[in-house]
């Protein structure tokens, strides 16, 4: 039957409360999406572009994937290829599956990232040559863009630090390996030209192990910073570099950073325009205290089972304690379209580092944060390859996960290791994908993608729905940040689910949602997101937006 065409005044308080309920068991479709391109995936990140531009680092030697035009990288620094002919770097074509090599000089591992408001990623830092370096990625329509370094970007040596974007547009730096601080970038006037002190890292870091590293760090819906390293956290003005509340310890007092490596996401966003905006955050993960000493030593202790999530934005502030159904230590973490959490890759057992992970989870973790506690958790169908040390996962436009990754080793190593190299990729495909559910998929009609719109701007969303009836609180509206993912974290990424004041049937399956966009670059930063429309748990396919 066909809705009236009449005005509905939808109250979309409970936008992710769904009447529709996905059958429970273990759902999600692999495919293997290229066998390899000749790179590992160890650091990831989509553009608006609908490419992803990939790199793994430039001392593993040789790559299987050969420099364009007879070029080669001469770095008298790299320890190991002084001259290299071959590719560390790709971009990847989402839409055609297709890649082709970038070249980038210096050396990127374990380096940061984040885009810019104009959808530029700005990459930071790395080893040895790169540990200062800031490289520039500017997306352009003819796919003959490539990397530009500058030499000195940063003050400081950054490796295994974490990126955020700032409602300015700036991005900051947080810490690193022996970097108890943090900066901006682009540098903006003398005084940022130099690191700010953040005795927290110092408190957070344990004695030749560190386990801060990587920090989990969100912008929270009041513009400060949230930053988690190790089993804690604080909320950092980072303007006046004051520190304005210590969080509690996570029960139990295990660590869940690098190397211990858990992963974190901030819940989406709802109610936007509330006087008093809730924040929750959730950690999942990692490896109980000690466990990387032993894994050193040839002990691989079990991963831990625990997650701890926190509204952070509450007065007095407690973690509360689940267990996902399956351990994970270098797990990532995934929001997708419908607010869900996809929690996929790592092991059962070890830590991050050099072949000290071990007994590979294949199977991914579905999370539903409005579910009660005790039914918030399905696991997924599993992949059949291992996704250990340098994995990464990161949503795309149509709603798929792409997964790849994996090289616990100093090297390239394809053969007589307990877990080769890995340069595939591969996709997750959740089960709002399958074909079943293609009656209550809705598609959308307009803005057109690339559309600009500002801040707490009404604007109308245009979306059809071709087998079904559109339910009463059943249809809602997001805006998701892509990611740059590394080492189990994924930086930047947010989702908020915007307001809606009304829907309308415009006939033949046609509706109209109003919705009003966030309030400022504190709740949304400057840039480019996804959006969907949710009918039902089931998303559309996504459009790139830019607010401004």
């Amino acid at each position: 039957m066909r809705m009236n065409e009449t005005t509905l005044v939808l109250l979309l308080f409970v936008l992710f409360s769904f009447s529709f309920h996905i059958t429970e068991g273990a759902f999600g479709r692999w495919q293997t999406l290229q066998t390899s391109i000749g790179v590992s995936a160890m650091h990831m990140q989509l553009l608006n572009t609908d490419r992803v531009v990939i790199f793994d680092r430039t001392d593993f030697g040789k790559s299987n994937l050969s420099l364009p035009d007879g070029k080669c990288r001469n770095d008298p620094n790299d320890t190991a290829l002084k001259i290299d002919c071959t590719a560390h770097s790709v971009e990847y074509d989402v839409v055609s599956n297709t890649f082709r090599p970038l070249m980038v000089q210096t050396d990127v591992w374990c380096s940061s990232g984040a885009l810019t408001p104009d959808g530029t990623l700005v990459q930071t830092g790395g080893f040895n040559d790169g540990e200062r370096r800031v490289r520039i990625f500017k997306p352009c329509s003819t796919g003959g863009c490539d990397w530009l370094e500058i030499e000195f970007g940063l003050a400081a040596r950054r490796w295994y630090a974490t990126d955020h974007i700032l409602p300015d547009g700036q991005v900051i730096v947080i810490g690193g390996r022996r970097q108890f601080n943090y900066e901006f970038y682009p540098k903006t006037t003398s005084s940022a030209k130099n690191p700010y002190s953040l005795p927290f890292l110092v408190q957070t870091n344990d004695a030749k192990i560190e386990n801060n590293l990587y920090p989990f760090v969100f912008l929270n819906v009041d513009g400060n910073l949230f930053i988690f390293a190790n089993n804690r956290a604080i909320l950092l003005d980072y303007t006046k570099n004051q520190v304005l509340k210590t969080y509690p310890q996570i029960p139990g007092g295990d660590p869940r950073s690098y190397p211990s490596t858990g992963s974190a996401v901030l819940l989406p966003l709802k109610n936007l325009q509330a006087q008093l905006i809730e924040a929750e955050v959730l950690v999942c993960g990692g490896a109980p205290k000690g466990a990387y000493v032993q894994a050193v030593n040839g002990n691989f202790v079990g991963a831990l089972k625990s997650c701890a999530r926190m509204k952070i934005t509450d007065p007095n502030p407690t973690w509360v304690m689940e267990d996902m159904p399956l351990a994970r230590v270098m797990g990532d973490m995934t929001l997708l379209p419908n607010g869900n959490v996809l929690i996929i890759n790592g092991g059962a057992a070890g830590t991050a580092g050099w072949e000290y992970g071990r007994d590979p989870v294949l199977s991914p973790i579905l999370y539903r944060p409005d579910k009660l506690i005790g039914s918030r958790f399905e696991v997924q169908n599993p992949s059949s390859i291992p996704r250990m040390y340098h994995s990464t996962a990161i949503l795309l436009r149509d709603g798929r996960v792409l997964v790849g990754g994996s090289n616990p080793h100093i090297y390239y190593n394809f053969t007589g290791v307990l877990f080769p190299t890995d340069l595939s990729l591969e996709s997750f495909s959740p089960q709002y994908l399958d074909a079943q559910f293609s009656n209550l998929r809705p598609k959308i009609v307009s803005p057109p993608s690339q559309s600009k719109v500002s801040y707490l701007n009404k604007l109308a969303v245009r979306f059809t729905v071709s087998g079904a009836t559109l339910l009463p609180g059943s249809v809602a509206v997001t805006m998701v940040a892509p990611s740059f993912t590394t080492h189990s974290f994924s930086m930047n990424q947010r989702l908020l689910v915007l307001s809606a004041e009304s829907m309308t049937s415009l006939g033949k399956s046609t509706y109209e949602v109003r919705v009003t966009t966030p309030g400022s670059g504190i709740l949304a930063p400057s840039g480019y997101y996804l959006w969907f429309v949710v009918h039902q748990e089931i998303p559309s396919d996504g459009i790139w937006v830019q607010i401004q």
